[in-house]
């Protein structure tokens, strides 16, 4: 019998959440994925994220793309539908193609409503809908000078406006009604909004009906004109008013359609073998907008799609989450009711609500303090009798997510009740969060769930002395997988992937395999720079607005004249917004752009920090006994010397050293993960030391009487630390974890430390400044804020 050919025409959530329920039900059915974009599927909620800091659309990605090729889901990118025949059961690509269907699922999602007014077209402005929009939009608000508008003071609207104000651009929202989110907030809560945003530097006008974008002479946006005969200058015009549903492909087959695709409770449209979800479906006359509800309607539609059950789509409860920083907010079924119970402190800017309806929860608005919401929403789905409603809302914020019932909905962009959180510890014999994590999804979209994850997860019997596994997944740990790298002679994470299977799940644990096949090659690996983090591709940190921090190496906390006259100038010649002594004895530039990193390291002349890295990042020093009349010891000599040793290599997290030329500890070396003391007759060399969120005094590892055995000593733990720590465990974890002793007996053998110093000058003699890429990029976009792309097709359309 051959298998159910399934074609989805879509490659957003709802494609992706389809794909994953068909197969869920049917390993056989042949499933094909058609995207309009120019890559696979990718989270459009979190869109705002690449906004604000510019990161790679790549970061949005659902699935890695082993997991099609795992599951057998074929995907055709940048491809555009542009007919469907019902009879024949055959769709037609605009490139010529037909493929043939035995079901096939429309999830063409919907398209940016744009205003039908004068100069909607102009140049300078744009729509919100995906990540070309996004760079666009940042490059125009990144421009000094720049006056941005957005039009729309709904979710997506306000999201924008975070985005344009984090680069550095004046932002006014223009709003019709009277209220922003006028779909989630009432007036009041609606209310004590605008000041939150007036904070950030975001004005908001209310009650602005724009008549028309007018242009400067030379054709750009300049400003809006408003029906009341006022005007507004603008230089960037966002729109973001709201979306419809994409049904022209619908439409064309002869689909029964409303304001959207009309379908049944079993995801079913009126023509035989078509089923829909997603923004682009109607059901009981509702088209929603929102990510929770595709994940409700997918479910239903792999049960009754593979006639695996008779599952029913019965509605789902409008629930929206604002995505700004510095703001919580929720808003949970109905605004507004027959009967309100409101706890508020204004001057906090608090303000929670529980809206009932008969007797029933209908509705919360939760703005300030968001405890509960997860026990709110459960019983606003379940329309629960509330006698005491005020009380109920005083509850809901001391319960804790382990109180919740199973059918409660935890995380909203994958759907994932805590019941599935629970089976995913009881039945499937998941024993950490992370485990849960990454078999149930929870957590891993916007990841504001993950605190809940973890109480449920712990409170359901997980998370205690279990392995800590690098893939969660494939259920592989860090001495399972270094052991296969080893034997199998694996140079890079696609060897890995291929032959391990990690990583193929979520890829979540691709930045700390590619640490670990970089450690057990000795830095003789091949290099794979997409498994790695943003701030290692371009080799420096970003920051909150997108720019980046640039923190040249001082070896020792010392510098010279001429060093310190080249960061002046760079630092004037490239704007940057800030010049900061930083606590590692180091002058950070804050607030150069990604694009400007390649010329600013040439300026400088001076090697990279490791600022941004899992690596050896300083290493402190006192000014020692050359200056100090209480110095003993050559602090500074050592901590040059300790610093020249071990600059350029990655670690399982950062490290930070410190030398003191006395037990007065100036450079803090006690609470440093490796820190050296000088003490009378020779040096004391500390490991596992922190000042952090938790202070621990290092341990005394040994005192030996040269600088040169101390480096050597230092050296050898250094090294064993790289080879035995889990990917983001601190010293000061590891060496508890570990014993001191079991250190001691290693650093104190002869043979087993030379063995490890051997492996350490190998890994260090293949090391570089990886600042001068800034001559040899790894590739030609590297330092770019997104890769060219180019569309196939109509210029709109959504997910289609």
């Amino acid at each position: 019998m051959s298998s159910k050919r399934v074609l989805i025409i879509g490659g957003g959530i709802a494609g992706q959440a389809a794909a994953e329920s068909i197969r869920e039900h049917d390993q056989d059915a042949s499933i094909t994925m058609i995207c309009g974009e120019p890559r696979l599927p990718y989270d459009r909620v979190r869109l705002s994220e690449i906004l604000v800091d510019g990161s790679s659309a790549d970061t949005l990605a659902l699935r890695p793309a082993e997991w099609y090729e795992d599951q057998r889901v074929e995907t055709i990118t940048g491809a555009w539908v542009i007919a469907v025949d019902s009879d024949a059961r055959t769709i037609t690509l605009a490139d010529g193609r037909e493929l043939s269907y035995d079901a096939l699922v429309l999830a063409t999602g919907s398209v940016p409503l744009m205003p039908p007014i004068p100069g909607i077209d102009l140049p300078g402005v744009h729509a919100f809908r995906g990540p070309e929009d996004c760079e666009q939009i940042r490059v125009a608000a990144s421009r000094p000078g720049v006056r941005a508008v957005v039009i729309g003071g709904g979710l997506l609207g306000l999201e924008a406006a975070r985005g344009i104000v984090a680069q550095g651009a004046p932002v006014t929202v223009v709003h019709l009604v009277d209220r922003l989110m006028e779909r989630q907030l009432d007036a009041a809560a609606a209310g004590l909004l605008v000041p939150k945003f007036a904070e950030m530097g975001v004005s908001v006008e209310l009650e602005r009906a724009t008549d028309q974008i007018f242009s400067r002479p030379s054709g750009a946006v300049a400003g809006l004109n408003f029906a009341d005969g006022e005007s507004l200058d603008a230089d960037l015009v966002v729109v973001s008013i709201g979306i419809r549903p994409e049904l022209t492909l619908a439409r064309e087959a002869g689909v029964e359609l409303d304001r959207g695709i009309v379908v049944d409770d079993t995801m079913a449209t009126s023509l035989p073998g078509i089923w829909a979800l997603g923004e682009c479906a109607q059901h009981d006359g509702i088209v929603h907008g929102l990510v929770a509800p595709i994940h409700d309607q997918a479910r239903v539609l792999g049960e009754t799609l593979t006639g695996a059950g008779a599952a029913r789509y019965r509605g789902s409860t409008p629930s929206a989450k604002l995505k700004v920083a510095g703001i919580d907010l929720v808003s949970i079924g109905h605004a507004e009711g027959d009967s309100e119970v409101i706890s508020s402190d204004t001057a906090a800017g608090v303000y929670r609500k529980l809206v009932v309806r008969d007797g029933r929860a209908a509705g919360a608005v939760l703005l300030g303090d968001i405890r509960g919401h997860e026990a709110l929403l459960a019983e606003i789905t379940a329309a629960a009798e509330v006698e005491d409603p005020l009380g109920r809302l005083a509850e809901a914020a001391v319960a804790t997510p382990a109180d919740l019932p199973d059918d409660a909905q935890i995380c909203n962009c994958n759907g994932v009740c805590k019941g599935q959180l629970v089976s995913a510890v009881v039945e499937d014999g998941c024993n950490t969060p992370l485990e849960v994590m990454s078999r149930t999804r929870a957590g891993t979209g916007c990841g504001s769930c993950k605190p809940a994850v973890i109480e449920i997860v712990q409170s359901a019997g997980g998370g205690a002395n279990e392995p800590a596994y690098l893939c969660a997944c494939a259920k592989q740990t860090r001495e399972q997988l270094a052991a296969r790298i080893r034997e199998d002679g694996l140079q890079s994470v696609s060897d890995v992937s291929g032959a391990c299977g990690t990583g193929r799940e979520c890829g979540a644990c691709k930045p700390a395999l590619a640490y670990l096949v970089s450690e057990v090659n000795d830095n003789r690996h091949r290099e794979e720079r997409h498994a790695r983090f943003i701030n290692d591709r371009v080799h420096a940190n970003i920051q909150n607005d997108g720019t980046f921090s640039v923190v040249p190496r001082m070896y020792g906390g010392v510098t010279s004249p001429d060093e310190l006259r080249r960061i002046a100038d760079a630092a004037e010649k490239y704007n940057v917004r800030m010049v900061k002594v930083t606590g590692g004895q180091r002058i950070d530039l804050l607030g150069v752009d990604k694009e400007d990193l390649p010329a600013i390291w040439r300026d400088l002349g001076m090697p990279s920090g490791h600022a941004y890295a899992k690596a050896v990042r300083t290493v402190k020093t006192c000014v020692g006994r050359d200056f100090c009349r209480f110095g003993i010891g050559d602090s500074v000599k050592l901590g040059i010397d300790l610093e020249h040793a071990w600059e350029g290599l990655y670690t399982p997290a950062k490290v930070k050293g410190g030398v003191s030329g006395c037990p007065r500890n100036c450079a803090e070396a006690t609470v440093k993960d490796i820190g050296v003391v000088a003490v009378e007759g020779g040096w004391q060399v500390r490991v596992g030391g922190a000042a952090g969120a938790n202070v621990r005094e290092a341990d005394i590892l040994t005192t030996v009487e040269t600088r040169a055995e101390a480096l050597r000593i230092s050296t050898v733990f250094l090294q064993y630390y790289r080879e035995n720590a889990d990917y983001k465990e601190r010293a000061y974890d590891f060496v508890p974890r570990i014993g001191l002793e079991e250190i001691r007996a290693v650093v104190e053998d002869e043979t087993r430390a030379g063995e490890l110093l051997e492996r350490f000058r190998i890994a260090k003699a293949a090391a570089f400044d990886p600042w001068l890429e800034r001559d040899e990029p790894y590739h030609e976009r590297q330092f770019s804020d997104l890769d060219d792309v180019e569309l196939v097709g109509p210029p709109a359309g959504g997910e289609r």
